[in-house]
């Protein structure tokens, strides 16, 4: 179970990071604007992903792919909260509405805990 577990969030990362590339617009609006460089940002995000991914999905580098897992996705909560607090209730997209950013902050924390759990079970 604990290497399904593992093999899913590198494959979960490495996707995610290479879908940065595919659809950087999408990934750029999700950077809170005082942040500028959202290009850049994406670019590093999408690479740091791809990377974290196949540390978790090598068995003897996936405890330290784990850890970094949940640094990176914890550094993505600045993002989450910011759109938290900017949500509106009239906002057209969902994400930008309170329930969508709560739903986004929380799935969030959900897959630091799967990280954490991956990096745990493999040391």
């Amino acid at each position: 179970m604990h290497a399904i577990a593992a093999v899913a969030l590198a494959v979960f990362l490495v996707v995610t990071g290479v879908m940065h590339f595919l659809a950087p617009g999408y990934f750029g609006m999700l950077v809170p604007a005082w942040l500028r460089r959202e290009r850049l940002l994406v670019a590093v995000t999408g690479t740091a992903e791809v990377v974290v991914g196949a540390l978790v999905l090598v068995p003897g580098s996936r405890p330290a792919g784990g850890w970094a897992a949940v640094v990176l996705i914890a550094c993505y909560l600045v993002s989450h909260v910011d759109a938290l607090r900017r949500a509106r209730p009239d906002r057209p997209r969902l994400l930008e509405r309170p329930v969508g950013a709560v739903a986004r902050l929380v799935v969030n924390v959900l897959y630091i805990a799967w990280a954490g759990a991956v990096a745990g079970s493999a040391a």
